[in-house]
């Protein structure tokens, strides 16, 4: 069975509240980093999946990040697969 590298990056949604990205932002000018704007933190998960092909690979990891790695109601996940 093929083995696939897959990166799942975890965000906020929009509209959701982000107060690590907001509390770095404001701290960089202080630190001499001028003109950085728009910080997000989120997640990055790195690992490998066992599966059949790349659609069984993606259906799986759907359902693990909906059941486990987000929490669906404030975070989104961008799936990649290679």
């Amino acid at each position: 069975m093929p083995s696939y590298n897959v990166l799942v990056e975890v965000s906020l949604r929009p509209g959701i509240a982000d107060p690590q990205g907001s509390t770095i932002e404001r701290s960089l000018p202080t630190l001499g980093f001028d003109g950085i704007a728009g910080v997000k933190v989120g997640k990055a998960i790195r690992f490998t999946c066992e599966a059949a092909d790349e659609e069984s690979c993606r259906k799986e990891i759907d359902d693990l990040c909906q059941r486990f790695l987000t929490n669906p109601v404030i975070e989104s996940a961008a799936i990649t697969i290679s």
